[in-house]
């Protein structure tokens, strides 16, 4: 239940509560509890057999995450010797005996400790104890700004700027290139500034170059950070055989004289010829780089600057670095002309040519998820713990603003939460792909079960009709208690024989096919949950459905109408078929109809189950 981003994570206990409490937790391949031998009797655990701090200490540097349910004490000196930076360390958390806290010990921002204290809280129903600044602040912590879009840390003081951040001090951000949606779900009373301030202490430069641009700066200079986007395209062309290390060389001489960062590279492009030329594929595979290959049908067709009618003699194409940067960036202009680079050893043979184009979009490096969740009735008690650790984990939250405002309480300060209005179903689901695609992790959520009359489907049409693989991005489903299991919990039991299920809602299905589903389940005498009764501009839909099953059913059927089922808002009235329409309805009620044998007791209502003749 926990982001594989944290595997391998290990849980460490040494008591039989504290294994009891992190069990549940342990529930993928990448996840191990360790206990004592004195705790062998403890299913699904590993043994230690040394001291504990030379256990930790052979784990150290094998895993991402340590989740420890011992004294916050113990820890420190457990693990005091093995720390040597924020930037490599692993996410060290702390979860009491009794599971009422979660503390992120280190490594709360690179390491993800944060992130994990608040997942498992989530699950354990505990409180997240984070004692950073930023998390005070509700502001993303500096050093992790751009981590959800792939970008790379460069140069800087970054203790200094995030000092700067935790004073609340104004803070200039400078970005040439990248996304920018980080900017639009910041807080209100942020300290960062988009434009020259003359209260500036600290400065962010999200470049893809080397070092920020030169500047009039005070004395002593302010401290500053770099983030390199990842959105440069290196376009290729090489002789056969040239070596890894003449191609790493010459890309490394252009990045040099026009001052650009290797770390903001995306991606090698080049002709589909070159697809299995070694040295390309090592450079690649050494520095995890994607590597793009066009034919020269499609190269060809690129106006470039500088085309080769010898290139073009050779391989089918006029260009082949400058057309392939273009084409893999998607763009129509290079930041740098082709380069010819020859190898000035004797020993290394080959030449190649370098061109750079700088796409729109920064290039992420990760497959990118579909979690569709289900948020059950709106009380977040009802939602599932996984549920609620997809929402908590995403980088982005996509769905109808209403629903989005009964999660507020597990939304985080680093994520994407985009809302759109309730007729907009479509768009959630274009939005939600196109960002998964990309790259990010993304919910979409869905009041109830997002597979019953919610946003999965809609997503996974849209999949299908894009030509999906299957794989990228990944799906995921997470259900959620439907709004008609809500609705029968909350007055008794009417589900308790043969059910179904009917939208009124004639948006996307006809009303002549939906009229044929409810002469249908009124004839075979189903217990109807009716969804989308009644909207502002859709008045007569229940009452045609309440004709309807009056032909086959009772005046005096019980009928339970349940509005915002488990809201503050919430109302119940049961009431029979025949006064159906006394009582108020609208797009936020679920009407539940009993079948010939349902009756009501008090504010009851109960179908039985069958058995008894």
């Amino acid at each position: 239940m926990l982001p594989t981003e944290f595997s391998p994570i290990a849980f460490i206990a040494t008591t039989p509560t504290g294994a009891k409490k992190l069990q549940p937790l342990c529930q993928n391949n990448a996840a191990t509890l360790w206990v004592p031998e004195s705790l062998s009797e403890i299913n699904n655990a590993q043994i230690y057999k040394d001291s504990l701090k030379n256990h930790v200490a052979s784990l150290w540097d094998k895993h991402q995450a340590f989740v420890f349910c011992l004294a916050t004490g113990a820890v420190v000196r457990l693990i005091s010797g093995l720390l040597k930076s924020k930037s490599t360390d692993p996410a060290v958390v702390v979860v009491d005996e009794t599971g009422k806290f979660v503390i992120s010990l280190c490594g709360g921002h690179q390491g993800g400790a944060d992130k994990l204290a608040n997942l498992i809280a989530l699950q354990l129903g505990a409180t997240p104890v984070l004692t950073g600044a930023s998390n005070s602040l509700e502001l993303p912590a500096v050093d992790m700004l751009g981590v959800p879009f792939g970008w790379c840390r460069g140069n800087g003081d970054w203790n200094a700027v995030s000092a700067t951040v935790a004073k609340g001090e104004d803070v200039e951000v400078i970005q040439e290139v990248g996304s920018t949606l980080w900017q639009n779900y910041l807080p209100k009373s942020h300290p960062f500034k988009f434009h020259e301030s003359p209260t500036t202490k600290a400065t962010i430069h999200i470049t893809h170059k080397s070092s920020p641009p030169l500047s009039p700066s005070p004395h002593p200079p302010l401290p500053s950070i770099i983030w390199h986007p990842r959105v440069l395209w290196v376009g290729i062309g090489c002789e056969r055989g040239t070596s890894k290390q003449v191609i790493a060389d010459a890309i490394a001489q252009v990045f040099q004289e026009n001052q650009f960062a290797l770390a903001a590279i995306a991606g090698i492009a080049t002709i589909d010829i070159k697809a299995d030329e070694v040295g390309l594929l090592e450079l690649c595979c050494e520095r995890n780089l994607p590597f793009k290959t066009f034919p020269s049908e499609i190269l060809r067709m690129v106006m470039v600057p500088n085309p080769s009618q010898v290139v073009e003699k050779e391989v089918g194409t006029p260009s082949v670095a400058e057309a392939a940067a273009i084409v893999a960036a998607k763009q129509t202009s290079l930041k740098v002309p082709k380069q010819i680079y020859r190898a000035s050893n004797q020993n290394l043979k080959g030449a190649v040519t370098v061109a750079i184009a700088a796409s729109e979009k920064e290039y992420i490096g990760k497959i990118g998820k579909l979690l569709l969740v289900g948020t059950g009735p709106g009380n977040l008690e009802q939602m599932t713990p996984a549920a609620q650790t997809a929402v908590a984990s995403a980088d982005a939250v996509i769905g109808y603003g209403l629903y989005i405002d009964l999660i507020a309480p597990i939304l985080q300060k680093h994520q994407i939460v985009e809302a759109l209005p309730i007729t907009k179903e479509r768009d959630r689901a274009t939005r939600a792909i196109e960002l998964a695609s990309w790259g990010l992790s993304v919910a979409v959520i869905s009041s109830g079960d997002s597979g019953i009359y919610g946003m999965a489907g809609l997503v996974m049409e849209d999949l299908q009709a894009s030509g999906w693989d299957g794989k990228s991005p990944s799906v995921e489903v997470f259900p959620g208690v439907s709004a008609f299991q809500s609705a029968a919990a909350r007055v008794g039991t009417p589900l308790m024989h043969d059910f179904c299920a009917v939208s009124l809602s004639d948006l996307l299905t006809p009303w002549e096919v939906i009229v044929k589903r409810l002469e249908a389940a009124a004839a075979a005498d189903f217990v109807t949950a009716l969804y989308n009764p009644k909207s502002k501009t859709r008045t007569q839909q229940l009452a045609e459905a309440r004709e309807i099953f009056l032909k086959h059913r009772n005046p005096d059927t019980p009928v339970a109408v349940v509005r915002s089922v488990y809201r503050e808002d919430e109302q119940i009235t049961i009431t029979t078929l025949e006064k159906l329409l006394d009582v108020p309805v609208d797009m936020l009620t679920t009407v539940l109809i009993g079948n010939q044998s349902t009756r009501s007791y008090g504010d009851w209502m109960i179908t039985p189950r069958g058995y008894r003749k």
